[in-house]
């Protein structure tokens, strides 16, 4: 099997492309380096099967030709991260609406299966806990930029089933709920390992908002191995799917866990929404999956306690500065 990962030099890609190539499957990465990096990939260079192309999913002849060459496509190329989703709204739009759009209309012709990684962020303010793949989604207002990724995340969806119904391709959706690991940083927002940067460099750990807020951490590696059930099972095909943990934790307890087990003396500082974010920006108290119909679907379980994946995040970013360093 020949896999096509979209956005493959980025934290979650790099882990789906590692754990491919060890099954035997031929991978072909394409990233433009936007978010993703070439660090992440870099140990798979020179590999018998692997490949990497430079360039984007908005550039339709190049994506033809891949999705022309490869079995399945996975598509993981986005904006991410709230702060860059914040600050730049235009970009976050248009690369997840317009991307997700040349990547289904390159597999529509073939009809080629296809996998598209979706978001937590599209259940918005729901209040219905836990979040089923069949509930509501209860987003806010068009002025308020924060959930610009939410609705171009939701769009995806819909567009991929239509091309589902429409045009008979056979498409999985994977809303992915705070997959953490090795290799995620916090250039973009992404909480844990800004958190661990901090403890170790003894710098303030920043909890944004009250910290009462909670959420549910998933490893990078149990979210690939659900991916890869996904694209085994035929029951998967037109159906969508939440991929993460259901072990809920307050960002205030998370700061402290991190502290500890980094052996920091860093002290915890609250700051509020308003001086990190723009006025307005809005946060959800607690976002929990339903993962049940994965469990159903292909017995996946994402089951990594909390304590390990942070320690293999302080491991991982403890080297990463001390090569920066």
């Amino acid at each position: 099997m020949k896999v096509l990962i979209t956005g493959g030099a980025g934290f979650i890609g790099s882990h789906l492309a590692e754990r491919l190539l060890a099954e035997g499957a031929r991978v072909v990465v394409l990233d433009d380096l936007s978010t993703g990096s070439m660090a992440n990939i870099d140990h798979l260079i020179g590999h018998d099967g692997f490949s990497h192309r430079i360039g984007s999913v908005i550039d339709a002849p190049l994506v033809a030709e891949l999705v022309d060459r490869c079995d399945v496509t996975v598509h993981l190329a986005a904006a991410v991260g709230v702060r860059l989703v914040v600050e730049e709204p235009v970009r976050t739009i248009e690369t997840n609406v317009h991307g997700t759009e040349v990547v289904l209309g390159a597999v529509a012709r073939k009809r080629k299966k296809i996998l598209v990684a979706s978001t937590s962020e599209v259940y918005g303010k729901s209040s219905k806990l836990p979040f089923s793949e069949d509930d509501d989604l209860v987003l806010g207002p068009t002025v308020n930029s924060r959930w610009s990724y939410a609705c171009s995340k939701a769009l995806d969806e819909w567009l991929s089933l239509a091309y589902a119904r429409e045009r008979k391709v056979p498409v999985i959706i994977a809303r992915f709920f705070n997959t953490v690991g090795p290799r995620q940083t916090g250039r973009y927002g992404m909480v844990l390992p800004t958190f661990a940067d901090q403890a170790l460099l003894g710098e303030p750990i920043t909890v944004y908002g009250t910290g009462e807020q909670s959420r549910c951490f998933g490893h990078v590696q149990e979210a690939v191995g659900a991916v890869l059930k996904l694209l085994e099972e035929p029951a998967a095909v037109g159906e969508v799917f939440n991929v993460g943990s259901d072990q809920e934790i307050t960002i205030n307890r998370l700061a402290h866990m991190i502290r500890e087990a980094a052996d920091s003396s860093s002290p915890i500082v609250h700051v509020p929404y308003e001086e990190a974010y723009a006025e307005g920006f809005e946060d959800m108290l607690r976002r929990v999956p339903d993962v049940g119909k994965l469990q159903e679907a292909t017995g996946a379980r994402l089951s990594i306690p909390l304590e390990q994946i942070i320690a293999d995040v302080i491991a991982h970013r403890r080297t990463a500065l001390a090569l920066d360093g």
